[in-house]
């Protein structure tokens, strides 16, 4: 059987510039034109598209600063002109949040007015950060914030949207792909000289991990083992609670199939902490290997259950016994049952991220707004917005988590030095020299001008 391979073709590259990248799908897509599009960024001869992207990417900035110094000069000659960059949009977002927490309702709703009238969607990174704040403290004041978190939600999860942001994603920030690569080359470590492979993967996101896992396995064994994968996801809302993992399902056999990979698959619609260990159907003779690489901080934690539900999800890996658990984890600490405190920590965090983007995406972009609606937005006003079981997103640090693991009786497994190497060269090839990855207490961290946005461990039961 022939291999699919992607599109090599610079044109193909960039919404705007091919039409087979942004065609509109249906819930039922055209598989062809997803694994064009998800292999030409996710595949392991990708690194040259990503360049190309780069590229791009890095001309349209250029152009942009030069017509904003054009602009900038021609506006200073009128008298009246006030550039926004003089205004402190940081100092007015923690003043504002301070009226909001003590009630100064007056104060707050003129705060807010001048921020709204010194930001914009379309601006620099502040102005931007500060436009979507607003909307998480408007949310807020008016009690509708877990509405509208629930409308974003509903809203970011399509096809079409995700494979607008994300091709622009993956060409301007390296975690996501590091994070691919960090965990297939060590299942393959793991299980390259297996029959049968067995891995239960929570938190799927549409499955983009399993495609260059399947042409990884494909190129590098002439036979590749049978591969089975139990996904677990949290249902969705409506009528179709199991509609993503199904989804999830026919991509990967497809994908399988191309790449002449004997496929399994079980899919389970459930909060992680309900899932039990005989749901999993483990098989005495498989390489067993879990995966998390999104989604913890959306766990429960224990100031919304007696039981903590990610001290249950981490013991239900331990019962599992798996040869090794691969986790990763978005590293902030904007967790407090406080609204002030865990404000400031947001504000901060957001602040980081928005700089990132600003530096290696044109303001005027149009997938660079899709992508900020659909990757940071909505957990910054769930996080503004809402409080108690409706405030989902709670992330914690890697040491905190730390913490967590040995809790439940897992072993840390050095990452391998080899994976840690390729990992640095490629960020430092393909990315803005901001990128950094590092490593502290075997956890191997990314982040952006010295903040850790990003850390990835290897465990396994401790026998002891």
């Amino acid at each position: 059987m022939s291999k699919k391979k992607p599109n090599d073709s610079e044109n193909d590259l960039l919404d705007g510039r091919c039409q087979k990248q942004i065609a509109v799908y249906s819930d039922a897509p055209d598989e062809n034109e997803i694994s064009d599009t998800i292999l030409l960024l996710f595949g392991p001869k990708s690194t040259e598209e990503v360049r190309t992207i780069r590229k791009i990417l890095q001309k349209e900035i250029r152009d942009e600063q030069n017509e904003a110094k054009v602009s900038e000069r021609s506006m200073k000659q009128d008298n009246n002109y006030i550039s926004k960059d003089s205004v402190d949009l940081s100092s007015l977002l923690v003043s504002c949040s301070e009226a909001v927490f003590t009630n100064d309702h007056q104060t707050a709703t003129d705060l807010m007015k001048k921020i709204r009238e010194c930001s914009s969607p379309t601006g620099d990174s502040f102005q931007r950060l500060a436009y979507y704040f607003m909307d998480g403290i408007e949310a807020r004041l008016a009690g509708s914030g877990s509405e509208i978190y629930r409308r974003l939600i509903s809203k970011q999860h399509t096809l079409t949207d995700i494979l607008k942001a994300y091709p622009l994603y993956i060409a301007s920030c390296p975690y996501v792909r590091s994070s691919f690569y960090l965990a297939n080359q060590t299942i393959y470590n793991i299980a390259k000289d297996a029959t049968r492979v067995h891995i239960i993967n929570y938190g799927i996101f549409h499955g983009f991990q399993w495609p260059s896992f399947f042409e990884y396995f494909s190129d590098l064994r002439s036979t590749p083992p049978k591969i089975r994968i139990t996904v677990i996801e949290e249902p969705e809302p409506g009528l179709r609670p199991n509609k993503r993992v199904e989804a999830v399902r026919r991509r990967s056999a497809f994908y399988a199939k191309q790449y002449n990979v004997s496929f399994e698959y079980q899919g389970i619609a459930s909060k992680w902490e309900n899932v039990k260990m005989e749901d999993l159907n483990v098989g005495k003779e498989e390489k067993v290997i879990v995966c998390c690489l999104v989604k913890s901080s959306m766990l429960p934690d224990e100031s919304t259950a007696i039981c903590s539900p990610r001290d249950t999800f981490l013991k239900t890996i331990r019962k599992i016994k798996p040869h090794a658990f691969i986790h990763g984890i978005s590293n902030a600490s904007y967790n407090s049952a406080f609204f002030l405190g865990r404000f400031r920590l947001a504000l901060s965090h957001y602040t980081s991220w928005f700089d990132m983007i600003d530096s290696t995406l044109s303001r005027h972009n149009p997938e660079r707004v899709l992508m900020e609606r659909v990757m940071l937005i909505p957990d910054a006003i769930n996080t503004i917005a809402c409080e108690g079981l409706d405030r989902v997103d709670r992330p914690e640090t890697y040491k905190q988590w730390q913490a967590r693991h040995h809790r439940a009786a897992l072993e840390q497994i050095p990452v391998d030095s080899m994976i840690i190497k390729n990992m640095k060269n490629f960020v430092r090839e393909c990315y803005h020299k901001n990128f950094f990855i590092d490593v502290d207490d075997r956890w191997v961290l990314m982040g952006w001008k010295g903040r850790v946005s990003y850390a990835m461990s290897i465990w396994k039961p401790n026998e002891m």
